[in-house]
């Protein structure tokens, strides 16, 4: 996100690329435009919210047009069905907060 911001970015970590299988992700990255920014934008909200900003069912709207849904149980966050593990990573930008997941925007 090269945009002057602020943005909130949910990074999904290394382990949760490794989890799409392999023909759906050599899919995704043959039609970037079409397929892969949706998702990518998808985890990108405008703004700068920080894990002191979230509350349990809270929904954002993203910079791809769908929301997400923050939950809090027993001390953990989440962002639909990951798990945030680390947050307020500031950035020039804005903050990013690392997630364990690749969160799909719902299917139209």
């Amino acid at each position: 996100m090269s945009g002057e911001g602020p943005f909130t970015v949910f990074a999904p970590t290394d382990e949760a690329f490794a989890k799409i299988p392999e023909d759906q992700l050599k899919s995704l990255l043959a039609d970037p435009a079409n397929l892969l920014q949706p998702i990518l934008l998808y985890h990108v909200v405008p703004g700068k919210v920080m894990a002191a900003d979230v509350k349990d069912g809270l929904e954002v709207e993203t910079l791809q047009g769908a929301k997400v849904k923050f939950s809090l149980a027993d001390g953990k966050a989440m962002i639909n069905d990951a798990n945030i593990t680390v947050t307020d990573i500031e950035a020039a930008n804005g903050v990013i907060h690392v997630i364990d997941a690749v969160i799909l925007p719902p299917q139209e």
